[in-house]
């Protein structure tokens, strides 16, 4: 039975939407996991954990083997701590202190942030519409975040530091991964970046806290949010990224982060009952205008226009008739 393009493309979109909602709801359910009391090493221990375990089986069933080159080890470690260890941790302290909603919101930028590291890493052009997405993405951050000039120095914006400081990780990840982790059947580095993000969490989960105390001690919301976080957010929503990122490339599929701040309201709204506040609101749509900004392909704009022309240019001669 051969598949139809039309069905292939409905296909790879309703990924993208599976895609936005497993990475867009994880936020949530890190709120009931550190509501639970989970300590944030701990937690992203056991959902990547969760996640390596899922991976690994989809890896062994179709039977691909793994790199024998002891530098694309070292290369996919140095992207599993920017890309996921790094970044995970600091969005889970920051939501011990800060609504879902919010860190789903302030993690989105991650567009934003890739561009002066592809500029420096990969030599891309800065072109006019990336430099106003920046400005106006970092507008939403800083009304997101309730930045007040007259207070500076008075009010306490740490945790929101700390999620723009993982979505700058991400950010960084993103390029570092396009450079030089690349040329291999997407499978094998979504399984090696999550085991070896769980080897390093895990070391810092037994020198900083009391993993094992907290196993043994885990009630019903923690167990749910860690099998949520590791199967969706952590295993199944690596699947779905890398077989994006094969069939659309990576800069479509960074469209993703548009779905974010919307899953990660809303689940907040609905679940946790967390207020909506019109700063969040104003915040998201800035943010997203700006990753559209900086998404703006100048050779789709042309052609655009050159249709709007055409048709215009049409249009008297059909009126003459």
């Amino acid at each position: 039975m051969t598949v139809s393009p039309n069905n292939s493309a409905r296909s790879l979109w309703l990924v993208f939407i599976a895609l936005g909602f497993f990475w867009g709801s994880s936020y949530l359910f890190i709120k009931l996991g550190v509501t639970a009391g989970l300590t944030p090493f701990t937690l992203v221990t056991l959902r990547l954990l969760v996640g390596s375990i899922l991976l690994g089986t989809v890896l062994l069933f179709s039977r691909e083997s793994l790199p024998r080159d002891p530098r694309v080890y070292v290369k996919i470690a140095i992207l599993a701590f920017f890309a996921i260890a790094l970044p995970f941790v600091l969005i889970t302290i920051a939501e011990q202190h800060v609504v879902s909603a919010l860190a789903a919101t302030l993690t989105a930028p991650v567009p934003l942030f890739t561009i002066p590291f592809a500029a420096v890493m990969l030599h891309e052009r800065i072109t006019v519409a990336k430099v106003l997405g920046v400005i106006v993405g970092l507008i939403g951050v800083a009304v997101l975040m309730g930045f007040d000039p007259s207070q500076i120095g008075q009010t306490d914006l740490t945790f929101q530091l700390v999620l723009v400081a993982a979505a700058i990780s991400y950010g960084f990840g993103g390029v570092f991964a396009r450079k030089y982790v690349t040329g291999m059947r997407p499978m094998v580095p979504a399984f090696i970046e999550v085991f070896s993000a769980m080897v390093m969490v895990a070391i810092g989960s037994l020198f900083f806290e009391n993993p094992i105390g907290q196993l043994t001690a885990m009630d019903s919301q923690a167990w749910v949010s860690i099998l949520w976080l590791g199967v969706f957010g952590s295993g199944l929503a690596y699947i779905a990224f890398f077989r994006l990122i094969g069939a659309w490339g990576a800069t479509r599929t960074t469209l993703v982060a548009y779905l974010l701040p919307i899953w990660g309201i809303a689940l907040g709204f609905i679940v946790l009952s967390e207020p909506l506040q019109q700063g969040l609101i104003l915040g998201t749509a800035l943010i997203i205008a700006g990753i559209a900004f900086v998404n703006l392909d100048r050779q789709w704009v042309a052609a655009a226009g050159s249709r709007l022309r055409a048709r215009r240019n049409r249009q008297p001669a059909e009126i003459a008739r």
